[in-house]
């Protein structure tokens, strides 16, 4: 066996035995030993993508929502650095990703020899872990060095403070396997049982929890992230204290404050006294009135979210703190002592906010059901209100998510998940399809992807899926409001040149871009023609055309009829 040729198998063979059930294949030439070793592996679902770039967010939506380390593999040169925009969100985000890169060996390296680059350390500080491989030499020690190695990097990516890592693997030729060469100088098998090279003992215990201190102007904030949320449900029903959840924090249930982000900017709550304490999860950074409460706050306490499933994954100083409040950082949280467990808290300040969120509830639907054409605030309130249990969301950033942040009611039974890490447009298809996929893998229901059109070109390579290629159930719905919505509504809108520089309006009908891709289309316009819309199977493209100054009209009205109703109750 050629020494390439063992390498990959090695490698491959490793991986699965830590755990490795999906990987996603870019081709290319010098790495074709590992995708050989991939596709020939029995456990392995092996997704192939013409585009590296999209190859490795389908990677990062498998990850994401599998909660499992996934591998995606390019040759050398510029494909490996168009995996770098998904590296850096599964880093933000803390997405056990496997990102293996073909290289040129070095006796090719710095000579000009055709596709290759630099690419050690690639990705600098945004991996948990980095290994040169290095070239395999058919010599005593080499499976040992490989299997431990791969060990430690699928550790690195699961353990303590869950994201990506770098392995470099330098081939040389020949790249295809000739099983009839001299046998290797050792055995290649690794430890009998399908056991790893390298055993890891269970999970650690869970932390012992910091009690919190009896305070009547409490507030949960629940920001995107990977967590479980019924503990903070839990402490918001028993405290008293309001729970203001992000959408990616699937926190938004029963009992949340659905309307948190005009409340935030009315006039009338943020006048009031400041909260005494913030409880604060995950990652609260999606709007300003958020970061702006948690200034006010008297003493803010930290929770560093672990990963759900693995009670390990929890660093002390894995923890978001964007506006610089936090004062206490700690792993689990307790209800203040001499609560009565059996009986919820109902004060002045848990009233205050329940008359609020009502007044805004009430408010807020009343101006989004006044007219039966379908606006991006309505789209994204009902897109959720229509789902069944089990579906998944993929929020895209900019307005989507946004949209849904100022608008969707409290439920239960609907998981949502959005590149919340950087909140980058790049990848936004491809990682929808890589989450509806690995949603539909585990047994869940049907999937959606609420995007806007720029993300939507941005990515059209995503919806192009080869034949024979695993297919997901997925509508993604399209807000083509032709150009960024998001900019509207920002400072810049006011410039003279703010149509080009920042709207940027581009003409094209998602119609065009489900043809090229050959897929269903639909037009939808009337809200009342949504459940329809959202019936059927397969990869398809729903699209809803709206005009971006009429949206932002629309969200400063919404925010005017929460202000009045507000001022009507406090």
């Amino acid at each position: 066996m050629n020494p390439s040729t063992a390498l990959a198998r090695v490698l491959v063979d490793e991986l699965t035995r830590c755990g490795l059930t999906e990987a996603v294949v870019a081709p290319g030439s010098r790495s074709t030993p590992l995708a050989l070793a991939l596709v020939a592996h029995p456990d392995v679902r092996v997704h192939v993508r013409i585009d590296e770039r999209s190859a490795s967010f389908l990677a990062l939506g498998l990850a994401r929502v599998s909660r499992r380390p996934v591998a995606v593999v390019c040759t050398s040169g510029t494909a490996a650095a168009n995996f770098h925009p998904a590296v850096m969100e599964a880093d933000e985000s803390g997405v056990p990703l496997l990102v293996l890169t073909a290289d040129r060996p070095p006796e090719l390296r710095g000579t000009g020899a055709n596709q290759t680059v630099d690419q050690i350390g690639l990705y600098g500080g945004a991996v948990r872990m980095f290994a040169e491989v290095g070239t395999p030499d058919p010599v005593p020690g080499m499976v040992a060095y490989w299997r431990s190695l791969v060990c430690r990097a699928w550790g690195s990516a699961v353990g303590g403070r869950p994201g990506p890592v770098h392995l470099n693997v330098a081939f040389r030729d020949p790249l295809t396997p000739d099983d009839g060469a001299r046998p290797w100088p050792e055995p290649l098998e690794g430890r009998e049982g399908a056991r790893p090279w390298i055993a890891r003992p269970g999970p650690a215990a869970e932390p012992a929890p910091f009690t919190l201190p009896d305070v009547e102007r409490g507030v949960i904030v629940c920001g995107d992230g990977d967590y479980d949320p019924v503990p903070f449900l839990a402490l918001a029903e028993l405290t008293g204290w309001p729970l203001l959840a992000e959408p990616t924090s699937n926190a938004r249930r029963v009992g949340a404050v659905s309307t948190y982000r005009q409340l935030l900017a009315s006039p009338s709550l943020a006048s009031g006294p400041p909260p005494e304490l913030v409880v604060s999860v995950g990652r609260p950074n999606l709007s300003r009135q958020t970061l702006a409460f948690l200034r006010r706050a008297e003493r803010h306490v930290v929770v560093s979210s672990r990963t759900v499933g693995d009670p390990a994954a929890s660093l002390p100083n894995s923890f978001s703190d964007p506006a610089r409040t936090a004062t206490d950082v700690v792993a689990a949280v307790a209800p203040p002592a001499g609560l009565d467990l059996d009986s919820p808290r109902h004060t002045d300040w848990s009233r205050t906010w329940e008359r609020a969120e009502s007044a805004a509830r009430t408010a807020l639907d009343a101006v989004l059901d006044a007219e039966e054409t379908l606006s991006e605030p309505r789209l994204a309130r009902d897109l959720v209100a229509h789902l069944s249990a089990g579906s998944l969301l993929f929020a895209g950033s900019s307005m989507p998510i946004r949209d849904l942040d100022a608008t969707m009611r409290a439920r239960c039974g609907v998981r949502l998940v959005g590149n919340r890490g950087v909140s980058g447009i790049d990848g936004t298809v491809s990682t929808a399809v890589g989450a509806a996929l690995a949603h539909q893998a585990d047994g869940g229901g049907q999937a959606y992807a609420l995007l806007g059109d720029l993300a939507v070109l941005h990515d059209q390579n995503g919806l192009i899926i080869g034949p024979g290629e695993a297919r997901p159930d997925l509508a993604v719905v399209v807000v083509n409001n032709d150009g960024g919505g998001i900019f509207s509504g920002l400072e810049q809108a006011g410039h003279p040149d703010f149509e080009r520089v920042f709207g940027t309006p581009h003409g094209v009908s998602m119609e065009r871009v489900a043809a090229v891709a050959d897929l269903p289309y639909t037009r939808l316009e009337w809200a009342t023609d949504l459940p329809k819309a959202l019936l059927g199977e397969g990869l398809r493209v729903i699209e809803v055309c709206t005009r971006r100054a009429g949206s932002a009209a629309l969200r400063r009205r919404l925010q005017s009829a929460v202000d009045a109703a507000v001022d009507d109750v406090l």
